[in-house]
This record gives C-alpha cells, sequence and structure tokens, in this order.
C-alpha cells in the first residue's frame, strides 16, 4: 500500500509539473488540480496539504497552490520519465494505449533506468506527441556528463568513430546487420545515414534504426 501511494503523490507532483509548464509558479487552484486528476475537490485538498506539509508544495488556503523548488525537482523527474516511457514505447513499437502505459511505467523508471533512456533519446528529444521532455534533473545530469559517453548512434557526428555497445532492434534487423559483421564491439563510422565498417562494409539505416543502436565513443575519427 506504502507503494500505491508514493504513486498518487507522484501523479499530483507531476501533474502540478504540467500546470508550472503553461505558467510557471503560478497558483493551481485545487479544483483545477482535482479536475486534470479525475478526483474529488475534498481529495486533492488533503493531498495538497500533506504535500504542503512535507515541503513539496506551497499551499495558500482558498487561493491555491505551487511547487516549492524539492516538489519542482519531483515533478520534473516524473514528468520526464513519463515522456521517456512514451518514446520508449514508440520505439518498441508498442500497439496500445501508450499513455496509459507509460503512466504505469514511469513509477518503475529508477535512476539507471532513466540514464538509459537518456542516452537512447539524447539531449533533445521530444515525446511522441511532439512536446519536448523536461530537462533531467541535477542528479542525472551529473551522471550524464560523466559516463563513458555511451549514446544513440542516430547522435554520432558525421565522419566520427564509435564501438557498437548495444543494440535495440527487431530480430530480423539485428540478424541481418549481424550478418554483415555489425556486431556488439565492431568500431563504425558514421557517414550521413550509414554506418560503415573498417572494411567498408556499410548499412543505410533509417533514423529511427539509428536511434536503436548504442555507440561508445573512440578517440578516432574519420
Amino acid at each position: 500500500m506504502v507503494g500505491h501511494f508514493q504513486e498518487f503523490e507522484d501523479e499530483y507532483l507531476e501533474t502540478m509539473y504540467e500546470f508550472h509548464e503553461h505558467e510557471p509558479m503560478g497558483l493551481v487552484r485545487t479544483g483545477d488540480l482535482a479536475t486534470r486528476l479525475g478526483v474529488s475537490p475534498a481529495s486533492a485538498t488533503e493531498m495538497v496539504q500533506r504535500l504542503a506539509s512535507r515541503g513539496l508544495l506551497e499551499y495558500i488556503p482558498y487561493k491555491g497552490a505551487r511547487l516549492t523548488q524539492d516538489g519542482l525537482v519531483h515533478g520534473q523527474k516524473m514528468k520526464r520519465r513519463h515522456r521517456l516511457a512514451e518514446v520508449l514505447l514508440e520505439l518498441l513499437p508498442y500497439e496500445g494505449d501508450a499513455h496509459e502505459t507509460a503512466c504505469r511505467l514511469e513509477h518503475a523508471i529508477d535512476d539507471d533506468m532513466e540514464v538509459a533512456l537518456s542516452r537512447l533519446v539524447g539531449p533533445s528529444a521530444t515525446d511522441p506527441s511532439g512536446r519536448p521532455i523536461p530537462a533531467p534533473t541535477g542528479d542525472i545530469a551529473q551522471r550524464l556528463d560523466a559516463s563513458n559517453e555511451i549514446t544513440s548512434a542516430n547522435l554520432l557526428t558525421n565522419g566520427k568513430t564509435a564501438v557498437v555497445a548495444g543494440m535495440l532492434l527487431p530480430t530480423e534487423v539485428s540478424a541481418a546487420l549481424s550478418s554483415q559483421g555489425f556486431t556488439l564491439g565492431c568500431e563504425v563510422t558514421r557517414r550521413g545515414e550509414q554506418l560503415v565498417l573498417n572494411n567498408g562494409t556499410a548499412a543505410d539505416l533509417t533514423p529511427s534504426l539509428l536511434r536503436c543502436i548504442f555507440v561508445e565513443f573512440t578517440e578516432k575519427s574519420a
């Protein structure tokens, strides 16, 4: 039950962050929050007061609430994880209700998974609806800056050489690339929409497929 209650708190802070995106630091009426979440005004008021007692919201009776700095960090983290989950579901591809599934997945994404998904989508990505993915919070940004330069091949600069570190591809695509020599640990160079092996073998790949190949930068460049 504790886990479920934590998810409720996460949903409130994430929704408050959505209001913050449209009007930074504006006051949100509990009635508007209740409508957005599909709960009663009384339930929304009770949760707002609870979150305010923990220093995550600033609550002004009869006027509304806004995120504190701690609440803003938490809400931003949850919204980022939700939109990262939607990108992942689009890449699979997933044929169910991506939004509802992402709502469940976001609570299961820990810091390690967020770092991995951040490498997958890159620093300036949008979700499938075209909405910007919030910037990583400071703790995640620090880990990404200190990482060993693993990123999506779609972000590999033209002419740059890297080592294939992972692939999240359909079985038939992965098998076809493997038969050409594109395997974990091989060196590839980005040439436009192609990845080229040292022996000159080239693979024409769409941006969506390049995005699903992880590479680790080397000191070489062509």
